[in-house]
């Protein structure tokens, strides 16, 4: 038997309504089915984010330890085996197998006592951040991913129904602001693989890699649209500008473009708070302040 565990359940029911019931009242099933079909045996208790089960397990036929991930299978998880397959455990895990129909995968194993988060200096987290980053998005997305200028039109075709339910002024004008921004840069969205969510607790360390990114998002767009993690994740007013100079100094990115996009984060962050009827999130106003007029060097 495994531990589903009660915050799982939770979020499931609260992000994916009926679909996340059924998919945590299906998970001891399906979980009893791949440790079978891949010939793995349990090797710890239970790990999750808001999305996924993950299960540390062991292959029988060569004893090599991994982690089963069971997930809903939806257009942001659909990507992400295309993704790790691609990078092929270069600067992120590696894929050890995948079922196409449910969308659970066998990934390597690394080290979740060593996040990112973890390490103390604020400042060395973002730079392995950014140097993933600078690697992961070097090529180009493979076809039939999502793409950021379908995200971004949509976005930008929704603001002005969410303009209208946010009561603050202020408020309101930095939302405006960030539309403004990405309509700048909506006729050339990019072509990169982007990861989407490359915060600090989803880099974990590893024996053959001081830092390896897991559960991507990916979509294919401009890096900057990379960025907002690292600025929003552990976040420090005093920090915003540095991060951001700092990241696209190692990404070799146009800072204009950056910003307009990484004010597009903002703007979707927003439009979620919006749609859920959730208050919008200071400290994502504050970034869109920071970042709406051009960064200059804060090092």
């Amino acid at each position: 038997m495994i531990d589903v565990p009660d915050a799982l359940a939770a979020s499931q029911a609260k992000y994916n309504g009926e679909a996340g019931r059924a998919f945590i009242d299906a998970l001891p099933a399906l979980a009893a089915d791949f440790l079978d079909r891949w010939e793995l045996r349990l090797d710890g208790p239970s790990m999750h984010g808001w999305a996924a089960l993950v299960l540390p397990v062991v292959r029988h036929r060569d004893g090599t330890p991994a982690v089963l991930k069971l997930q809903i299978l939806d257009a942001e998880t659909e990507g992400e085996p295309v993704a790790l397959r691609l990078w092929d455990g270069d600067g992120a895990v590696r894929l050890l197998d995948h079922d196409e129909a449910t969308g659970t995968m066998l990934l390597e194993r690394l080290d979740p006592s060593r996040m990112l988060s973890h390490v103390e200096d604020s400042r060395e987290a973002v730079l392995v951040v950014a140097r993933l980053l600078a690697h992961l998005t070097a090529g180009p997305a493979p076809a039939g991913l999502r793409r950021l200028g379908d995200i971004a039109r949509a976005m930008l075709d929704r603001t002005p129904w969410a303009l209208d339910r946010i009561p603050d002024p202020r408020a309101r004008r930095l939302v405006a602001d960030c539309a403004a921004a990405v309509r700048e840069v909506v006729a050339e969205p990019g072509d990169r693989l982007l990861h989407w969510d490359l915060h600090y607790d989803n880099v974990l360390a590893s024996d053959r890699a001081p830092w390896l990114a897991i559960d991507p998002k990916p979509l294919a767009g401009d890096p900057g649209f990379d960025l907002m993690p690292a600025l929003d994740n552990r976040y420090d007013p005093g920090e915003v500008q540095w991060r951001f100079d700092a990241m696209t100094d190692v990404l070799g990115l146009d800072r204009e473009r950056a910003r307009a996009w990484s004010l597009g984060r903002v703007l979707q962050n927003c439009l979620w708070n919006v749609e859920d009827g959730d208050p919008l999130e200071k400290e994502q106003l504050e970034i869109a302040r920071q970042l709406r007029t051009p960064p200059t060097a804060h090092r």
